[in-house]
């Protein structure tokens, strides 16, 4: 009878661990995960719900299918069946370095989900969005041919009478490379993760093109007791991944409906050194497989970031918070800061007694300009090394690196260099102990272009070998970060944004100015981003024009100053040319104080595509930017609001002119008003920059 009981047991337990659904809760219990193990292929959906609101809830994304094909033809997740459940909560402090705040509160609840075959999914639920990923333990190595990775979004072409609809819309970042032809994808494995969003229905996604993340997804959902058409409530969404390492980067394809699946470059097989000047790897033939790696080992997780609020997207840190803590041990030598940079001006620079250009005389005027105002850095982009010969030792004879490199130290002023892909790769160690011994501070690494498995390994050579040379890194022509900075911190910043560079080139019909309030929601979501703000020169809309000589921005004075607030970025850039900077002593006077990390950071108000009004606190002084799109607006910041009660107030704000003549602006200095608030207007293209002390 015990053994009949026993059995009994057994098998009730071997149903429920094989055929069930499990559930998982975010802390504040308005996201539920449900995992489905009695399918085919693994599932898991999304429910969101909006806070003492939509308390029934409505499916945000519907059972979307997970998994992992290998080359031997198993596929983790078919035909699930699950050997143990765990749960966990966590409610932690993490400390964080060189981020957007010192402190992040590190709160979720946990799913580990075992399988047979020796394999594991984690779920965790956090109140700002969900992740998930693959855990195997086995003992040899493993080939995947392909990962399922679903994300089918709720909502229908249904209509209503007010001409609204439940249809999920998109901003989508598409590859810059031609469509596919038959079904070839492989073009678009190489790109800069530079473009702008196209704003569409999901369903209304081009099939054969990719689109990089991170991207997102906003949803019109409605209470169900509610009947004003008006009364819509939105979720947005966030594709991005984190903690991604010896694996390649996940890209977007659009399917049918409103559905996407990942889709991910395959191994390269075979590579010739070409590209820009000789500096990157074209691949000419690839594996059919997307990754070789160990047989026991984390892969990346996959984040969807949720939120009913705008402004909430452009203060997420799930990115950073399921990132591999540091390996790098003493970060005493790691010091961010601001950078004066020459590429993007052109060496313009005027009113001297010598030629300008790449030699010695220009860049210690660059130097003497940083010493002067306080700027921690000088770069030396593409041009100090000989071209085409992808060789960081042999530098051109008009420059005299060590002599220009003991004279940036006598002046409290660090050097950073520039280098290509391929010619810091091809003998990385040498180059990073000579160069640290001269005494510069960091590199540049640009041009990598792709991230498939090689490439992602690249990444974290580089950050190992710089940090083993105390020297930090600028990663260029890179893809969006996925939480390499917190595991490597000399890992300070990364381009993969349209980023202000395209000024010198891109044609008038551009909206750089749309563009600026959509990334803070969107890219800036996966980690800081080196957008090279700060120019001098600025257009209204119907003035702009791209000058590679001299370029200016789009938009007002005061919005360039914003940026350094609203734009997350530990090393960042001072795109314009000494020249004009000391034309403009008020303003470089605060380019030159604005810190670059923070103590808190919050997010006062914003929407996708239109505004952002950013607070950021170092030591008891508070930095505020605003920046909005080509509409006019009037912005209200209540100061109480962040505990200040006293103090004096120093406004750049848009003057009368700003929206005809975009360098025109006020300063404006006052007394913490007894209201506690602040009313800005900004002008078409415009912004604000504030300082309360």
């Amino acid at each position: 009878m015990k053994k009949l009981l026993f059995l009994l047991l057994f098998c009730g337990l071997f149903v429920t661990l094989s055929a069930q659904k499990e559930r998982l809760y975010s802390p504040d219990g308005y996201t539920m995960v449900m995992v489905n193990c009695s399918t085919d292929q693994l599932q898991y959906s999304v429910q969101s719900t909006h806070p003492y609101i939509d308390s029934l809830g409505n499916v945000f994304i519907e059972p979307s299918k997970i998994g992992m094909e290998l080359d031997n033809g198993t596929i983790l997740g078919r035909n699930p069946k699950v050997t143990k459940i765990e749960r966990k909560s966590v409610n932690q402090e993490v400390t964080a370095h060189f981020y957007k705040k010192a402190k992040i509160q590190d709160q979720y609840n946990e799913l580990i989900i075992s399988f047979k075959g020796d394999f594991q999914v984690i779920f965790r639920a956090y109140n700002s969005g969900i992740a998930y990923r693959f855990v195997t333990k086995r003992k040899d190595p493993l080939v995947i041919k392909q990962e399922i990775a679903e994300f089918n979004f709720s909502g229908d072409e249904r209509k209503f009478s007010n001409g609204s609809s439940r249809e999920p819309e998109a901003f989508i970042p598409y590859v810059n490379r031609q469509p596919a032809k038959n079904g070839d994808f492989s073009e678009q494995f190489c790109t800069s993760f530079e473009n702008t969003y196209v704003d569409t229905f999901l369903r209304d996604m081009a099939n054969d093109r990719l689109a990089f993340l991170p991207m997102l997804v906003k949803q019109r959902f409605m209470p169900r007791w509610e009947s004003n058409l008006n009364n819509w409530h939105i979720r947005l969404a966030v594709i991005t991944e984190a903690d991604l390492h010896d694996y390649p980067g996940m890209y977007l394809k659009h399917t049918e409906g409103n559905s996407m699946i990942g889709y991910f470059a395959p191994l390269p097989k075979r590579w010739e050194q070409g590209g820009h000047n000789n500096l990157q790897y074209v691949v000419k033939e690839r594996e059919n497989y997307i990754a070789k790696t160990a047989g026991t080992r984390n892969f990346p997780w996959r984040v969807i970031a949720i939120t009913t609020e705008d402004k909430d997207l452009a203060d997420n840190d799930l990115v950073y918070l399921l990132a591999e803590p540091s390996k790098v041990s003493d970060i005493s030598w790691i010091k961010p800061g601001k950078v004066a940079w020459e590429w993007w001006n052109n060496w313009n620079i005027w009113g001297v007694d010598f030629k300008a250009g790449i030699n010695n005389e220009t860049y210690k005027y660059y130097i003497d300009f940083a010493a002067d105002k306080g700027i921690e850095y000088v770069i030396l982009d593409e041009g100090w090394a000989v071209n085409k010969q992808a060789d960081l030792f042999q530098v051109v004879p008009e420059i005299d690196l060590p002599m220009l490199v003991k004279y940036a130290e006598s002046k409290g002023v660090g050097i950073v260099l520039w280098a290509g892909y391929a010619a810091i790769d091809q003998d990385m160690e040498k180059v990073c102990k000579h160069y640290s011994e001269m005494g510069v501070k960091g590199f540049k690494v640009d041009f990598m272009d792709r991230d498939d498995q090689i490439v992602v390994n690249f990444y974290e050579r580089m950050a190992a070998m710089a940090a083993k040379y105390h020297l930090f890194i600028d990663f260029h022509g890179a893809y969006k970060p996925t939480g390499l900075s917190r595991t490597y911190p000399n890992v300070l910043n990364y381009e993969g944004v349209f980023g202000l560079e395209q000024c010198k080139w891109a044609d008038s019909k551009t909206d750089m100015v749309k563009y600026e309030v959509t990334i803070p929601f969107i890219r800036m979501l996966a980690g800081p981003m080196d957008f090279k703000q700060g120019a001098m020169r600025n257009g209204a809309y119907w003035c702009y024009f791209p000058s590679w000589n001299e370029p200016m921005s789009q938009g007002t004075r005061c919005r360039q100053l914003a940026e350094y607030m609203v734009f997350d970025a530990p090393f960042a850039m001072l795109c314009d040319a000494p020249t004009a900077y000391m034309q403009e002593p008020e303003c470089t006077e605060f380019i030159a104080k604005v810190p670059t990390v923070w103590d808190e950071t919050r997010i006062l108000d914003g929407k996708v595509g239109e505004f952002i009004v950013s607070a950021k606190r170092k030591g008891d002084i508070w930095y505020i930017g605003a920046i909005t799109d080509w509409n006019e607006r009037i912005i209200e910041i209540d100061l109480k609001a962040l505990g200040i009660t006293s103090g004096t107030v120093t406004m750049f704000v848009d003057g009368p002119n700003a929206h005809r003549k975009g360098v025109d602006y006020q300063k404006k200095t006052m007394l913490v008003p007894a209201d506690g608030k602040l009313l800005l207007k900004l002008a078409p293209g415009g912004g604000a920059a504030v300082v309360v002390q």
